[in-house]
């Protein structure tokens, strides 16, 4: 077996639980409205801890306790594509959450991802690699804090939620970022298992860092439904 795809798994392996499942969570439900109760998939914040955005777990009966959220499975990629040569492409899959580099149109790695979750889509079409940003911070998503660093309002959006009175704004760390479309780019981050985003996509810390080692400015990047 390939060397570097051993060395490159295990770094997936060990990011994926430097970055932490899911805590067990439940509660219980008072209502059967045929609604959800909102629970919070992950990101991780700029503080190094994991905050919480919306995934939906559907309610039980009247008086029921909910099934214990069980934690997120640990995401899956590949890589043996160091040394290869060829020009690199992405293509990226909504419905299947997997992204898939190339080099000279040869499989060189594969790997899941989350995507944006219910009003924040991730957009399809072709595109390529409009910037590189290896430590890269949201100007947009974030956490509003206190003077001290405490989290005030966590997940919030700049554009939809007002700033508290004196809070500032902390944005999310995006490591290994490359912008694709607008705001929209590929970076290291919690994949809970189903897409979770702002809109963009969420890649194992170990996948994202080697996406972005092989990919430069101008790699056409496609994302189909």
């Amino acid at each position: 077996m390939n060397r570097n795809f051993v060395r490159s798994h295990a770094a997936a392996c060990l990011a994926a639980g430097t970055l932490g499942a899911l805590a067990l969570t439940s509660c219980s439900s008072t209502e059967d409205d045929g609604g959800g109760i909102d629970y919070s998939t992950a990101y991780l914040g700029s503080d190094g801890q994991i905050h919480y955005t919306g995934s939906t777990v559907p309610r039980k009966k009247k008086n029921r306790k909910l099934d214990v959220l069980k934690p997120a499975p640990e995401p899956k990629w590949t890589w043996f594509g160091d040394g290869v040569p060829g020009d690199p492409s992405i293509v990226i899959s909504v419905s299947s959450q997997t992204a898939i580099f190339y080099k000279g149109g040869v499989e060189v790695g594969r790997t899941q991802v989350s995507t944006g979750r219910e009003g924040f889509s991730t957009p399809t079409g072709s595109f390529s690699v409009k910037e590189k940003s290896e430590n890269h911070i949201s100007s947009l998503y974030g956490d509003y804090v206190d003077s001290s660093g405490e989290v005030v309002m966590s997940n919030i959006g700049v554009q939809q939620d007002k700033r508290p009175p004196g809070a500032r704004f902390d944005g999310a760390p995006m490591p290994y970022f490359l912008r694709v479309n607008g705001p929209v780019g590929m970076h290291a981050g919690y994949l809970p298992g189903f897409p979770a985003s702002h809109g963009c996509i969420r890649l194992p810390h170990g996948a994202a860092m080697k996406f972005f080692e092989n990919a430069r400015v101008g790699t056409p990047v496609r994302i189909v439904p």
